[in-house]
């Protein structure tokens, strides 16, 4: 993988947890909420990520046991004839990660005593969304650290590059 195969991996970490974080601030908002269009008080939602297509390399070839290391037949950590150096390299595909869902929890609702609110059931208890603000600020500072990482990976690798062009002059 080349340097602007680096600086894409981390656009595509940067932009997964640019989505998170606005999920998880969608989830703080949304905490008494207690109607929604579709009825029902909120529901608190996940992102899920995945890798990006094209992102499997040789070592994700081990672990899913396509070299025989974990379940295949052969002894030897990598296939007979497989690349190595800068033959590896220009077989390496770039990927990363997205969002594949963003998916509605299905925690049960909070319920609460409050006969004159204008959701409250025959009982009057109204249901209000299991979102927990303790859950949702560590979520949110998981967010926060992974995207100050990626950014720091991009400064660097802009740097290298730059420093790269510098020698050819």
């Amino acid at each position: 993988m080349n340097l602007f195969g680096v600086m894409e991996v981390s656009g595509s970490a940067l932009k997964a947890e640019r989505i998170r974080a606005e999920v998880v601030a969608a989830n703080m908002a949304n905490a008494e909420t207690t109607r929604t269009p579709e009825g029902g008080p909120y529901r608190r939602h996940h992102v899920v990520f995945t890798a990006a297509p094209g992102t499997q390399s040789a070592f994700g070839n081990v672990l899913l046991g396509e070299t025989g290391v974990l379940g295949g037949t052969s002894t030897t950590a990598f296939p007979v004839g497989a690349p190595i150096g800068a033959e590896a390299e220009d077989e390496a595909q770039i990927g990363g990660v997205e969002v594949s869902a963003v998916v509605e929890d299905k925690a049960s609702v909070l319920k609460r005593y409050d006969p004159q609110h204008p959701d409250a059931d025959a009982n009057g208890f109204v249901s209000y969304p299991d979102i927990n603000p303790v859950t949702e600020m560590v979520d949110l500072m998981g967010a926060e650290r992974a995207y100050g990482l990626n950014s720091s990976a991009v400064q660097a690798t802009k740097g290298m590059i730059s420093s790269s062009i510098d020698i050819l002059k």
